[in-house]
């Protein structure tokens, strides 16, 4: 294994489960984050049970995500939990109030007021908090000797509050798109009349954040203006895309405006991995710098080569089994 670099091939592997937990539990946090403002009781319904077969599934990622990140590169866990460690119990305690809404809403009928608030307080927690961390990672974090020597809220500032309502917003348009894909009647109409609204908020936010990151911080800059020109692309694709979702609302096409969106997320993501590479724990901590020795990232490498397809599969199956519209009345409840 010597011709291969581990710490670039779980580099890759733990990017590939990052995207996959955001954009498949995206959608279904943003369907929390949109439940106050859902139509009616029955319009409620359908959206949970839009996403009731799938979201548990969905949080397979992070997990996975987390435990390679731990094995891989163990400087990043040492670092960003005492960081972010007020951030990332929301974002857990988030989850747990989702999860729980998500057992309990269908099953009672004299408090359900209080799990649909429950499904919706959760999930935009979780929102604000999976945002804040990355508006945290941008800033960098302040390491002496590979040890946090900053205070427990110092990840708290302006720009990670805007990245986090920012992220709300991102997923508030995905749950709308997904919702459009997979509703009909009144309710696809209520998903397809929010969208531009959620798009144009999303588009403000990704300018404000696109314009603040390069003065926070000289690699950013020197990336977008000197050395990596092609960057530029992600943008302007990532642009092309939130351009065919608001054609694809108005000419009331259905599977177009969530794959578009998915594209917005993905370009933008790829945006943010170049203007940072290889720094992994910042301002100064590279790939090589946070890795385990080689021994273990090659033994932790075989499992998951084991792992990554069987959650392929069943995820795959799982979309496919629970494919078409969800109607009022019916569920999977």
């Amino acid at each position: 294994m010597e011709m291969f670099d581990l710490s670039i091939i779980w580099a890759v592997i733990i990017g590939f489960g990052v995207i996959m937990y955001v954009l498949m539990d995206g959608f279904d946090l943003g369907i929390g984050i949109l439940f106050p403002f859902a139509p009616d009781e029955d319009a409620r319904d359908v959206m949970m049970n839009s996403v009731a077969p799938v979201w548990d599934g969905n949080e397979t990622w992070l997990v996975l995500g987390g435990a390679g990140l731990l094995g891989a590169f163990p400087l990043v866990y040492s670092v960003f939990l005492p960081a972010l460690y007020i951030g990332v119990f929301l974002l857990l305690a988030g989850l747990i109030f989702r999860g729980i809404a998500f057992e309990f809403r269908f099953k009672s009928r004299r408090n359900r007021r209080w799990w649909n608030r429950a499904f919706c307080w959760g999930s935009a927690v979780a929102a604000f908090a999976q945002g804040a961390v990355v508006g945290a990672y941008i800033q960098g974090f302040s390491v002496e000797n590979f040890v946090y020597t900053g205070g427990a809220l110092d990840w708290l500032t302006p720009f990670s509050v805007l990245t986090g309502l920012g992220l709300m917003a991102g997923y508030a348009l995905l749950g709308a798109t997904w919702l459009i894909m997979k509703s009909e009647g009144y309710i696809q109409e209520w998903a397809y009349k929010i969208t531009p609204m959620l798009l144009a908020a999303v588009l403000i936010v990704f300018a404000i954040i696109s314009l603040w990151t390069p003065f926070i911080d000289e690699l950013v800059w020197e990336r977008w203006f000197g050395q990596l020109r092609f960057i530029w692309i992600f943008p302007a694709l990532a642009l092309l895309c939130a351009f065919i979702v608001f054609r694809s609302v108005q000419h009331k096409r259905e599977g177009v405006p969530f794959v578009a969106t998915v594209g917005i997320y993905v370009f933008t993501y790829l945006g943010l991995i170049f203007s940072k590479w290889p720094v992994i724990v910042p301002p100064n901590y590279t790939l090589w710098d946070a890795a385990s020795a080689p021994e273990s990232q090659l033994f932790l490498l075989i499992g998951v080569l084991f792992v990554i397809p069987v959650v392929l599969t069943y995820t795959a199956w799982t979309y496919w089994v629970f494919r078409g519209k969800v109607r009022v009345g019916e569920g999977y409840h």
